[in-house]
């Protein structure tokens, strides 16, 4: 089976747009999303909006369930006050700009899901299999992330949230991150995703996707209330 695997689009409907066209392309078997639909971009409504109408199986990231549940917290990790500011001006945005009944549909999507396919047992998480907004980065050291795998359950786990993309093996089975559609941090603005085929083998690849940065780029500054420095964050993807 081909599984073509999407995280944190965060309010970019350009890079979305131009990643399921990119699987439309590619026959993916299944698609799947691993969350943050919302935050920091400029269309978070019209992006739940466009994965609810292609009846993507999706489950709730970090973000959704701050916008879904009306926190005052989104559950990010920021280092600086600075950084801090931005973010929960962010937070204020998108809550504003999201529909009740979106943030109702956010608040009722699940934090995992578990599929069977060829013979292995798959579980997609946003962030890890124990707390939505934990950060699973592939430097972590091999025994903490063997220790989470272990107790998933899984052969194959694909998460997110980390916004950069990977595959290992950790205590024989494979983990997966699908990096990000909509905010990569990786030094290159194309959006990102997994295709994941699994059989006898496991094995997985990352398109990268051109899309209009520029255009994204310029809806968030023409934002009133969204801060430009995320506009410049797509343009540099950091």
């Amino acid at each position: 089976m081909l599984i073509a695997a999407f995280s944190d689009v965060h309010g970019n409907l350009h890079a979305l747009d131009a990643v399921l066209g990119d699987i439309a392309q590619r026959g993916a078997d299944r698609v799947v999303c691993l969350g943050d639909l919302v935050g920091y971009g400029a269309f978070p409504d019209e992006v739940i909006a466009r994965v609810r109408a292609e009846g993507i199986a999706t489950l709730a990231g970090n973000y959704d369930d701050g916008v879904g549940f009306d926190r005052e917290d989104c559950g990010c990790a920021y280092r600086t006050a600075q950084e801090r500011a931005l973010g929960d001006a962010s937070l204020r945005w998108t809550k504003a700009a999201v529909s009740d009944e979106h943030k109702a549909w956010l608040g009722s999507l699940p934090r995992e899901i578990r599929m069977d396919v060829a013979g292995k047992r798959l579980l997609c998480v946003h962030g890890s299999p124990r707390r939505i907004n934990e950060y699973l980065f592939e430097d972590r050291p091999q025994a903490s992330l063997e220790r989470i795998v272990a107790a998933a359950e899984a052969d194959v786990m694909l998460a997110g949230h980390t916004h950069l993309a990977y595959h290992k093996t950790v205590g024989g089975a494979h983990l997966i991150n699908v990096g990000s559609a909509g905010k990569p941090k990786d030094g290159d603005p194309r959006a990102g995703y997994a295709l994941v085929e699994v059989g006898e083998a496991v094995s997985a690849t990352f398109p990268r996707v051109a899309y209009e940065v520029e255009a994204a780029a310029r809806a968030i500054e023409a934002a009133e209330g969204l801060p430009d420095e995320f506009a410049r964050a797509l343009r540099t993807a950091r």
